[in-house]
């Protein structure tokens, strides 16, 4: 799926910036009014003007009070192989009316991005409202073109880790958590991209083969129903032969050996009758293909008369050969009463027959799982080690998009404001640098925008923070430490240093410590304490004085 590297100064300090994950993502991934845009631009002769763009968002998701920033990796690749091809400068050509001059065509033919800058927050970052998670500055034709996909490219990543952080949140640190939402993403690439940035949330691992291989994000996964059920009797495994752990000696009839197991367990307390034996046989079998990795479905028929009894002769059968099984998935039924009920027999078993370990066997739960989910089995009491969880999450059901934006704050350093009768759909102009201060106990307080030439807040100084557009909404911070959150990732042909992109990893590891940083109340599920975004006393004035002068004055009669 990797596309090819094939754009202008595409080095990441001498290491070559591939494109994007996803073939698809070209220049033709937009919308046609930003061609339409471009070429009124060059008619104009305006194309070439220096514009500075901010991309943001308006409100955290699921109502919560907080947002996981992702996505900038693939926008960096993407600009840094923006090319267009002959086939596509011929489709924009059909595209377009028959008016358009044939220059505009030529144009296109010679653009990249070696022109263009791109400031951004970390990935992985915890962000909020309003503050710019990318400042893009460039020739505004050029610019204009990137809206669209860095839109899409931003909203969908950022919504799905912020899902996922959520998840995590909710189940605890503990817990395995497992995205198993493969089949039923927005397509391929809703799928590919879910898997990533589900990891980048905090999810452990992936049912999904093709994000295991691109991003090398850890990979789970058992059998389905369907094999349990393709099994009639034990009479269909053919070789029964399974070799002792240490190699020391072969069992050559494990079906036997774990019949046996079978009967001890049913005798015990004479609590079992019969098991089905499909069932049996199909855990037997796969057993014999993975004796070290042993992990079964068990709610097929019925989990507590049959799925445990059948899994634990088959584990144990397995333990007198020096393996270790698993556990077992639940996939249905009252996940909270099952996993104690199933912790217990595990506990019972080790007890019975001295099985180091075994009452300690994973517990795995799956079943259209949810954070509404997650958190009441945290209050009914459960047993469960493990949560794969997919549709829920990867389709983000909670809400359908982050709503990011891209504005224009300034032209020929010009600062330009967007109005709107709907104040939090007015622009903060210019261009700005991003503070992040924080207080004495380490949390971070408050996110301040200030103009790009006043001096940085400074550790030990008493700061104003006012509220962008409400007047009495204003705090004095004395901060403890100050982050500086825009840095630079890309710069075309300058010389300037910027940013390495850092593997899928160190960003995860950055969105885990990120949210460990969060104050509690700022966290919680129900009815988080808003975290507050502010902007300088010199920029709150600039922003006022530019609001008046650009509104028009109405006039009664």
């Amino acid at each position: 799926m990797e596309a090819k590297a094939n754009g202008p100064n595409n080095q990441d300090s001498g290491r070559v910036i591939h494109g994007p994950t996803n073939p698809m993502v070209t220049p033709l991934l937009t919308d046609l009014y930003q061609f339409t845009m471009a070429y009124a631009y060059w008619k104009a002769g305006k194309h070439q003007e220096r514009a500075v763009f901010d991309l943001y968002f308006r409100k955290n998701p699921f109502g919560g009070e907080y947002t996981v920033f992702a996505g900038l990796e693939e926008c960096i690749r993407f600009i840094a192989n923006f090319k267009f091809t002959e086939e596509e400068i011929k489709f924009i050509q059909q595209s377009l009316p028959i008016s358009c001059e044939d220059g505009f065509f030529d144009y296109l033919r010679g653009i990249d991005c070696s022109n263009v800058e791109v400031y951004a927050i970390p990935e992985g970052s915890v962000v909020f409202p309003k503050i710019p998670l990318l400042r893009i500055e460039g020739p505004i034709a050029v610019v204009q073109l990137l809206e669209t996909p860095f839109v899409n490219l931003i909203n969908y990543a950022s919504l799905v880790t912020t899902n996922a952080a959520r998840h995590r949140f909710v189940a605890g640190k503990s817990k395995l958590l497992l995205e198993f939402g493969l089949r039923r993403a927005q397509g391929p690439d809703g799928g590919v991209s879910a898997s990533k940035y589900c990891y980048v949330g905090g999810f452990d691992a992936t049912s999904n083969v093709a994000a295991g291989r691109l991003f090398g994000i850890p990979l789970r996964g058992t059998h389905s129903h369907a094999f349990v059920s393709s099994y009639m009797s034990l009479d269909e495994i053919i070789d029964k032969s399974l070799r002792r752990n240490d190699g020391s000696s072969t069992c050559e009839d494990f079906v036997s050996l774990v019949q046996s197991w079978l009967s001890k367990i049913q005798s015990l307390r004479g609590i079992f009758g019969e098991t089905n034996q499909s069932e049996l046989a199909a855990f037997t079998s796969y057993a014999l293909a993975f004796p070290d990795s042993f992990l079964a479905l068990v709610d097929t028929y019925d989990v507590m008369r049959s799925g445990i009894p059948n899994f634990c002769a088959v584990a144990l059968a397995l333990s007198e050969l020096g393996y270790k099984a698993i556990g077992i998935r639940l996939d249905s039924g009252d996940l909270a009463y099952l996993s104690c009920e199933v912790r217990k027999f595990f506990c019972s078993i080790e007890k019975e027959f001295g099985v180091p370990g075994f009452g300690k066997m994973s517990i795995t739960a799956s079943n259209d799982l949810n954070e509404e989910t997650l958190d009441a089995l945290n209050k009914q009491g459960h047993e469960v080690d493990a949560f794969g969880i997919g549709t829920y999450l990867v389709t983000c059901f909670a809400q359908a998009a982050l709503g990011v934006v891209f504005k224009l704050v300034e032209i020929n350093n010009q600062p330009r404001i967007k109005l709107s009768e709907d104040v939090s759909k007015v622009s903060i102009p210019c261009k700005k640098r991003c503070y992040r201060l924080y207080g004495k106990e380490g949390y971070p307080l408050v996110d301040i925008m200030t103009g790009e030439n006043e001096p940085s807040p400074k550790v030990g100084e008493r700061i104003l923070c006012r509220h962008p557009f409400q007047e009495s909404k204003r705090a004095y911070v004395v901060p403890q430490q100050v982050e500086e959150l825009l840095r630079c990732y890309w710069n075309g042909s300058s010389d300037k240093k910027r940013e390495t992109l850092p593997p899928l990893k160190d960003i995860r590891d950055r969105c885990i410590k990120q949210l460990e940083q969060m104050r509690p109340d700022h966290m919680r599920r129900l009815n988080p304490t808003p975290y507050k975004v502010s902007v300088s006393a010199k920029l709150y004035d600039f922003i006022h004085f530019l609001w008046l002068n650009e509104a028009p004055v109405g006039e009664l009669q």
